[in-house]
């Protein structure tokens, strides 16, 4: 842990502060960068760890994808295995006890070093980069420790002309204790008494075209009141979903959307699977104390009859 100085002024422990992340957030084939139990690698330093004791995890859109084409020594899990529905509802994260024997299949413990990658996918192409971001946010959700996401993915990797394989490897079963991190997540009944404070800002990582109700496939279409739209692929590169932009133009993004760091900011989307992509850059990326991911998000917000429903490019 670095130790931080006594500071005469204010003013001195914000020039460290941000002296400090413009160190850590540096993106670099060196070493990792980011915060806490996540952090960010690039291709280059994953090559040059592959004989590391850890797991490499390719969560591609489709099996078909893993079994063309996958970094050596590479496990599959597709990300739709972590989600069923709940009572009717769509799209739920399994329990705790269902999702431990799952990451315990796959010779994950707790403590174990996982690299998470996807890509667009070679076999149907229908990627969207989203599968790595929704893995690591339950990964952690469920209290995992030592987690990386594969900066640019494997299209990246393929781009560069790193090896791949199609061996698929010996993994041994391990033991998964699933506990639930409640902190990272908000339900409907809180959500309604913290969405409308003036030191709250909610998110709806959506595309524009869906916030404003033109587009969707929501019995009513629109967003909830009060939203500000910050699509999540505005954070990514154009040419590769899976990789981030640079750190300063993201957290320009983020400060114009009025989510600064004095504020709570709540990840909001369709199904709660676009908001992991904005929860885990602004929680672990930019360091931003206070991130929580409204789960039900749009579809169980739609869902009450009696919940008032925005359309248009305002949030209210």
């Amino acid at each position: 842990m670095i130790s931080q100085p006594k500071y005469k002024a204010l003013g001195e422990r914000i020039n460290f502060y941000d002296a400090l992340m413009e160190d850590r957030m540096m993106k670099t084939d060196e070493k990792p960068y980011g915060f806490g139990r996540l952090k960010w690698v690039s291709t280059n330093w994953l090559a040059n760890h592959l004989g590391d004791d850890m797991i490499i995890l390719d969560v591609q859109p489709d099996i078909h994808d893993y079994i063309l084409t996958h970094i050596p020594g590479a496990v599959y899990l597709a990300e739709k295995t972590l989600r069923v529905p709940l009572k009717g509802t769509p799209g739920v994260i399994l329990s705790p006890d269902i999702i431990g024997q799952i990451f315990g299949r796959e010779g994950i413990t707790n403590k174990t070093p996982v690299v998470v990658y996807t890509a667009k996918g070679g076999f149907r192409g229908w990627g969207d980069g989203l599968d790595q971001c929704m893995m690591a946010y339950t990964l952690l959700r469920m209290d995992h420790q030592e987690l990386y996401l594969l900066d640019g993915g494997l299209d990246k990797w393929l781009a560069e002309g790193k090896e791949t394989s199609q061996k698929f490897p010996d993994i041994t079963p391990k033991s998964f204790k699933a506990k639930l991190h409640e902190d990272m997540f908000i339900k409907l009944d809180e959500f309604m008494k913290v969405k409308d404070d003036p030191n709250t800002i909610l998110l709806d990582a959506r595309p524009p075209k869906v916030y404003t109700g033109e587009a969707g496939p929501w019995i009513r279409n629109g967003h909830i009141p009060g939203a500000v739209n910050l699509p999540w692929a505005r954070l990514m590169t154009a040419e590769n979903k899976a990789e981030l932009k640079p750190v300063d133009e993201i957290k320009a993004l983020a400060e114009e959307a009025g989510a600064t760091r004095d504020k709570l900011v709540i990840c909001s989307c369709g199904t709660g699977r676009e908001a992991t992509n904005e929860y885990t850059i602004f929680k672990h990326l930019l360091d931003y104390p206070r991130v929580r991911l409204y789960e039900g998000s749009f579809t169980e917000w739609s869902a009450h009859p009696e919940l008032e429903v925005v359309k248009g490019p305002n949030p209210r």
